[in-house]
């Protein structure tokens, strides 16, 4: 049986495959068409589901959407009317696009799956949430919690998992949303708005909670359960086009930061506060879930489950053993939850839970075959070395870590949500006490705060970060504290702000955030096979188990997808050294190495 689930119309749109309750494929639109968080119906990710699971949309049996557009448009009709007339320009601008589209969904869907008959179905956004963070999880039974902006009316739930049925029994709805507060503060430190909000949580450890009270006294109500209430004459995104108004501007002395202008420390301290916000309220509610739940065992998803620092809260300070997070967490992952709520909840088909988890790694994007490759790279004229034997890339791959080059490494399928996971990441030594600069200013193109994650054999976890040993982090979603026996001493008067990133914390520096943090990512030989084995081959060589990992793309662009995108990106970048599965180029040796910016001549090279 083939079921197809779909993310579309907000952000993030995405495609999911399920067949006879296998996971078989999923892809983000925006890895296809290059437009970062793309929206838009995503024809390219369901094209390449359904080539993966090798059927046309005639043979596909259900098709699923993962929200509820009609009681969606309630929710929006309502709120303008409460709002009125104060939201008239906002509502102009969003309602030609639900006459449009949006409120013809059926008919949206015919048009991208012609030749499909079957129907429709519409669970709702947070079921779909749930479903994505309980069905793939490794447990039999589960607390399940979801947090984001708003789905329908839904801002967060909770409820229990067991089998192949879930079930939420608790809702915090619309405006008052723990996701709403921390894109509010998110526009108003000059970041935007369901993108730059993992910004301002590596933003959060230059700063001092200081505002962290006047957000509790006067900007919302957190009870002892987790649940808020926002105090909505702070707040402009009811009747606006933006999220806060002039009374929240006076409240923190001034307007928005104008974004690309410098930061201050007022944006660093504002950043701290709200995590620090965040981290309470999270932790707060997965207590009530437990004390409500009885579970020894929690699932995360929904936008906000992708605070990983939060996410790492939880597990440290909460009641639970054991916790699993969706890895697409946001509205991508809502496809994947929409067509396993149709197996298990709707046609009553079994759960069979699997160890380590029913994800796969998440690696359920396409791969390219070796033919494919090598006819783009002799169109566009680079100079290549292939090896028909895997260990050879291995050992070229750990020895350019070791010399420490920065390397761009694409192998099998492509992740799916926002980590890269190794399949197409840029790589580098830990230890480096420059690799952190290097990278984000040569590289990535980007702010000189951000952390980088990294990856340790799960093995060594335990040597390395305050975690349990063997401790499982494979996606990249859960923030732990690098060792006191692993940190270095500062010498010198403490630092401020982004002086911070001047002292060198650990032995690991190029992964250690200033708070002595890090976004840890375990690599074990069953999910992430090749880049086990380069960082074993490594780990030979230097005595290290931890390397850099960081997404395979610049600033402003999605992670890359096919070879053309990383042949493009490695040319117009400090990147050394590219890795496509056997296939290794060396910055040296290409013809226009000293072209950096050579985005149109790319273009006219695609892949056919």
């Amino acid at each position: 049986m083939n079921i197809l689930g779909i993310s579309a119309f907000y952000h993030d749109s995405a495609a999911c495959l399920i067949q006879d309750g296998n996971i078989v494929a999923a892809a983000q639109e925006e890895r296809f068409t290059r437009k970062k968080a793309d929206a838009s119906f995503p024809l390219h990710a369901i094209d390449y589901c359904l080539k993966e699971g090798c059927i046309t949309p005639e043979q596909l049996d259900h098709v699923a959407f993962y929200d509820k557009p009609l009681l969606k448009f309630e929710r929006i009709l309502e709120t303008y009317c409460a709002f009125a007339p104060r939201g008239f320009k906002s509502f102009l601008q969003a309602i030609p696009l639900w006459v449009k589209e949006k409120l013809h969904l059926p008919r949206e869907l015919d048009q991208g799956l012609k030749g499909y008959k079957g129907r429709y179905i519409f669970p709702e956004h947070h079921e779909s949430h749930a479903a994505s963070a309980f069905f793939p999880s490794p447990f039999e039974e589960a607390a399940i919690l979801t947090l984001d902006g708003v789905g329908e009316w839904a801002t967060a739930s909770y409820g229990f998992g067991r089998g192949n049925k879930i079930e939420l029994t608790h809702e915090m709805h619309f405006p008052h949303s723990l996701g709403m507060l921390y894109s509010a503060i998110t526009y108003y430190t000059g970041f935007k708005v369901n993108s730059g909000e993992y910004k301002v949580m590596g933003l959060a450890p230059y700063g001092d909670p200081k505002y962290k009270d006047i957000i509790l006294k006067e900007l919302m109500d957190l009870k002892p359960d987790g649940s808020l209430r926002l105090n909505m004459a702070y707040f402009n995104y009811c009747e606006g086009l933006t999220m806060t108004n002039e009374k929240f501007h006076t409240l923190f002395g001034g307007p928005p930061r104008e974004m690309e202008t410098m930061l201050t420390q007022k944006d660093m301290d504002l950043a701290a506060s709200v995590q620090a916000v965040t981290e309470e309220a999270m932790l707060r509610a997965a207590r009530h879930v437990h004390k409500e739940t009885g579970s020894k065992n929690l699932c995360l998803a929904g936008g906000v489950a992708l605070n990983c620092v939060g996410n790492g809260v939880i597990l440290r300070e909460g009641p639970f053993e054991n916790i699993w997070i969706q890895p697409a967490a946001g509205d991508a992952g809502g496809a994947l939850g929409a067509a396993l709520i149709v197996w298990h909840q709707l046609l009553g088909k079994p759960r069979k839970v699997e160890t380590p988890d029913a994800q796969r790694g998440s690696i359920l994007g396409p791969a390219f075959d070796k033919e494919t490759t090598k006819r783009f790279l002799d169109k566009v004229g680079a100079k290549y070395h292939y090896h028909e034997n895997e260990n050879d890339v291995i050992e070229i791959v750990a020895k350019a870590i070791e010399d420490q080059k920065v390397i761009g490494h694409m192998a099998g399928r492509m992740e799916f949500g926002p980590r890269a996971l190794g399949s197409r990441s840029i790589i580098g030594d830990a230890r480096s006490r420059e690799m952190q600069s290097v990278m984000n200013l040569k590289i990535k193109f980007r702010e000189s705060f951000r952390p980088f994650a990294p990856c340790v054999l799960r093995e060594d976890v335990s040597e390395y970060f305050k975690m349990r040993p063997n401790e499982d982090s494979p996606y990249m979603l859960l923030v732990a504290d690098v060792r006191e026996d692993k940190r270095l001493p500062c010498n010198g008067d403490e630092l401020w702000g982004i002086e911070k990133l001047k002292q060198i914390r650990s032995v690991v520096p190029a992964i250690t955030h200033v708070d002595y943090s890090a976004r840890v990512q375990t690599v074990d030989p069953i999910r992430h096979s090749r880049l086990y084995k380069v960082m074993k081959r490594f780990k030979e060589n230097t005595g290290c188990p931890v390397i850099i990992n960081t997404s395979f793309n610049v600033r402003g662009e999605p992670i890359i997808c096919g070879p053309d995108h990383a042949y493009h990106c490695f040319m117009g970048t400090h990147i050394d050294v590219l890795v496509i599965d056997n296939f290794v180029l060396y910055k040296e040796e290409q013809p226009n190495k000293d072209n950096l910016d050579n985005a149109e001549y790319l273009k006219k090279f695609q892949l056919d």
